[in-house]
């Protein structure tokens, strides 16, 4: 693996870990595609380091556990935006 694409995994899957983040907002922070974020976290991170490839998947099955929450609330944000006044 080339040395900027193993600093890039270790930034995300930090990331991830710190912040509590999503696929989509990772994404958006290091200006890859969610497919990047995915393949790093997934494919490549636990052959550099298991350990953090664990806490990292730990992290990314809540958020998808929650997915359906937060976007529930889009939707009402929108809608009470919308339809306000």
């Amino acid at each position: 693996m080339k040395d900027h694409i193993w600093q890039r995994v270790m930034a995300i899957g930090n990331y991830i870990l710190t912040n509590g983040a999503t696929v989509r907002d990772t994404a958006r922070v290091f200006g890859v595609s969610k497919s990047t974020v995915h393949k790093d976290v997934t494919e490549r991170l636990p052959k550099v380091n298991q350990n953090l490839a664990t806490e990292v998947k730990k992290v990314l099955d809540c958020n998808k556990a929650e997915r359906h929450l937060r976007g529930g609330e889009a939707t009402r944000q929108k809608f009470l935006t919308n339809h306000s006044g």
